[in-house]
C-alpha cells in the first residue's frame, strides 16, 4: 500500500509541476476543506487555476493547499504558475477572494481582471435594504451585464446609481465602486463573453471535489487532501484537453 501511495504521489506531483505555456485566459478560485493539525481542526484553502490555451481548450493548470495567510498563499501559487511557463495571459477571471487582488497585481501586473458576475450578483444582496427590492435590483444588475456594449453598460450603471441614491444609498455606492469590475469582459470578443464573465466553470470543479471529499469530511493532514484533490483535478483536466474547444480564437 505504501509503495502504491508513493507511486501515485509521484505521478500527481509530476502533473502539478508539469511545464505550462501560453494561456490567454486564466480562471482562479478557492474552496476550503477541514484538516487536522496539531490536534486541532483547521480550514485549509484549496487554490485552483484553470487556463484556456491558444487552441481554445481548457486544462487545470495547478492546485495548491495551505493553512497559511491568504495573500502569501495566492502570491506563491500564481508565481509558481509563471515559473512553470505560464505566459500570454490576457484576462484573469475570479471572485474577490481575500488576498487575491494584491497577489495578482504583484505577479501578473497589468493583466486585466474580470470579477465574477455571478458572485457580484450575490454580493449585491447584502446592500439591499428591503426584501421586496431584491428582485428589482437583481434584474437591474443583470441588464447591465447583458448590455450590448461597454458604453451601454456604463450608461445603465450610472442610471442605477442615481436610481438607488435615496431608496438604498449603501447599494448605490456599492454599485458605483464594484460593478465596473464585472465589465472588463466587454474589451474581449463578444463570442467569448459568456465563457469569460464568471468563474462558474471552476465552481463546477469545486462541486466535483466536494462530492469526493464529502465522504472523508476531515483529512488527517494537508498531504492526504492534496492527493485526493489532485487526482480528481487531473482526471477532469485530461478529459477537458481531449474534449471540444471551450472557445474559438480567430
Amino acid at each position: 500500500m505504501s509503495r502504491a501511495a508513493a507511486e501515485l504521489d509521484a505521478q500527481l506531483s509530476a502533473w502539478r509541476e508539469r511545464p505550462l505555456s501560453v494561456c490567454p485566459y486564466l480562471y482562479l478560485d478557492a474552496r476550503y476543506e477541514k484538516v487536522r493539525r496539531n490536534g486541532t481542526v483547521q480550514d485549509a484553502a484549496v487554490l485552483i487555476a484553470v487556463g484556456v490555451d491558444l487552441e481554445g481548450r481548457r486544462s487545470v493548470l495547478g492546485v495548491s493547499i495551505s493553512l497559511g495567510e491568504h495573500e502569501v498563499h495566492w502570491r506563491s501559487f500564481i508565481a509558481s504558475l509563471v515559473e512553470r511557463g505560464l505566459a500570454g495571459v490576457q484576462l484573469v477571471t475570479s471572485d474577490d477572494h481575500a488576498g487575491l487582488k494584491a497577489a495578482r497585481l504583484a505577479v501578473l501586473g497589468a493583466v486585466p481582471w474580470q470579477r465574477c458576475q455571478f458572485h457580484l450578483q450575490q454580493n449585491a444582496q447584502a446592500y439591499v435594504p428591503k426584501q421586496e427590492m431584491k428582485t428589482e435590483v437583481t434584474s437591474d444588475i443583470r441588464r447591465i451585464f447583458n448590455a450590448a456594449s461597454r458604453a451601454e453598460a456604463d450608461q445603465m450603471l450610472r442610471g442605477c446609481v442615481i436610481k438607488y441614491e435615496k431608496a438604498a444609498p449603501r447599494l448605490s455606492v456599492w454599485m458605483e465602486e464594484n460593478l465596473p469590475e464585472g465589465l472588463t469582459v466587454f474589451s474581449f470578443p463578444s463570442e467569448h463573453h459568456r465563457k469569460l464573465r464568471t468563474s462558474n466553470g471552476v465552481e463546477r470543479l469545486n462541486q466535483e471535489i466536494r462530492r469526493r471529499t464529502r465522504v472523508a469530511r476531515l483529512f488527517p493532514n494537508e498531504e492526504s487532501l492534496l492527493r485526493l484533490v489532485s487526482a480528481v483535478l487531473m482526471e477532469i483536466s485530461e478529459d477537458w484537453e481531449t474534449d471540444k474547444r471551450y472557445v474559438t480564437f480567430r
